[in-house]
């Protein structure tokens, strides 16, 4: 008789085990590998396989709005903010992720990558596959588009008992956590989100599987052609933005470009390797000050503080996808819309850093504030696992940049001649 160390080991089943210990990437391009085969063996009727990725999708855009809301009340309830230096910091954050989505909005509407390679119209990868899965359709359509949608939608008892398995299975995790403060209680709400998140995360790689299958049978590879121009445009746009960087660093601060970008390339090189802003911090700080030499209060509030409100590569990147969505399916946004997605991006970049897979959450957000279809967002995954070490990098790069402007024109010995002397 096998023992339960044979079924299980560390962390559940062989199979879960070895699913999770394998890199998101990889998975993801697995998928994409998979789902073009599946699509040019089924043709048209691969457009069934459509429907994991609208349900991932749909749950994610359920997911996003109180996600955002829990990170950017706790980033500002815990972030120490106050005094000069601090609206300063603000201040530096907002201008440069401004500057960061204009330049993105630049240069889609200059280069239009989406445009590049001529494809048709979107295709309705929900008409076939609800035509042959009935049940699978009406179970799609009872997953609640909004945490709070099941409540004021008549009949939807189906999606209440969804949310209430989510949310039963996400809080076990914390079901012992004290809630002492207002803080607790916002820490337990964002934590249950991030559980469920990081569950919907796992299944991401068979949401692409379906939606390069469905894309490719019914349409063929116009659509997957067209994101190469995509990939040379941010990859573009984030070099614009890393030079308007050393340019303030050059004009703005004592630090010179060439010495800063040698002091943290370690930061920079985590940054790519793990694409998580949060796992580099410490790297950062550690970096700012004892190779750059910054103050231990610029470096804290550029690195540590500010990097929970930084992310300027995620929203120059959202905001670029947006735009090429829009001009793949031939749809032109007018400046009233383009604003629109200027203002979600700021907004659903602020305490996203965070967030597991931050730029998959914020992005339903963006997309659905100018009315543009998320299945494309899982067509845009088959690309992102590189654009987002690039885009990490950048807000890493910005951590830096807003460190050495709060750190001014003069190095901190030159300000205490008692130190100079040897006194």
């Amino acid at each position: 008789m096998q023992s339960s160390e044979e079924k299980h080991i560390e962390g559940g089943p062989r199979w879960l085990v070895s699913w999770r210990a394998t890199p998101l990437y990889a998975r993801i391009l697995a998928g994409v590998v998979l789902g073009v085969v599946a699509g040019v063996a089924l043709g048209d009727n691969a457009a069934a396989l459509a429907i994991p990725a609208k349900l991932v999708l749909r749950i994610l855009g359920a997911l996003a709005p109180p996600l955002i809301l829990f990170a950017i009340v706790q980033a500002l309830m815990s972030a120490p903010l106050g005094g000069r230096q601090s609206l300063r910091l603000v201040a530096l954050l907002l201008t440069n992720t401004l500057v960061a989505i204009c330049i993105g909005l630049g240069v889609a509407n200059l280069l239009r990558p989406g445009e590049w390679v001529k494809v048709g119209p979107p295709p309705e990868l929900s008409k076939a596959a609800a035509a042959t899965t009935d049940p699978l359709a009406q179970f799609l359509d009872s997953v609640p588009r909004s945490v709070a949608g099941p409540f004021a939608d008549d009949g939807k008892v189906l999606g209440v008992i969804l949310l209430a398995v989510a949310f039963g299975v996400a809080l076990r995790r914390v079901r012992r956590h004290p809630i002492r403060t207002v803080e607790d209680l916002v820490h337990v709400g964002l934590t249950s989100f991030v559980v469920i998140l990081e569950a919907i995360v796992e299944v991401v790689p068979i949401a692409v599987f379906g939606v390069v299958a469905s894309i490719v049978g019914v349409k063929g590879f116009g659509d997957f052609a067209a994101l190469g121009g995509f990939v040379i445009a941010v990859i573009l746009a984030l070099l614009l933005q890393s030079s308007y960087y050393m340019l303030r660093v050059r004009f703005e601060s004592w630090v010179r470009p060439g010495e800063l970008l040698r002091g943290v390339r370690d930061a920079l090189v985590m940054a790519f390797s793990t694409a998580s802003s949060t796992a580099t911090m410490p790297v950062t700080y550690r970096c700012l000050r004892n190779n750059v030499k910054l103050r231990e209060q610029s470096a804290s509030l550029g690195a540590l503080v500010g990097a929970n409100f930084n992310n300027d590569g995620t929203a120059l990147y959202e905001a670029m996808s947006a735009l090429f969505v829009a001009q793949l399916l031939g749809l032109q946004l007018t400046l009233g819309q383009q604003f629109a997605v200027v203002l979600t991006s700021i907004v659903a970049s602020v305490g996203a850093a965070g967030i597991p897979e931050a730029g998959l959450v914020t992005m339903t957000l963006v997309f659905k504030s100018v009315g543009l279809p998320t299945e494309y967002i899982a067509m845009l995954l088959t690309v992102d696992w590189f654009l987002d070490r690039c885009r990490t990098a950048i807000n890493v790069m910005g951590d830096v940049t807003v460190s050495c402007l709060l750190d001014g024109r003069t190095r901190e010995r030159e300000e205490n001649p008692k130190e100079l002397a040897g006194v």
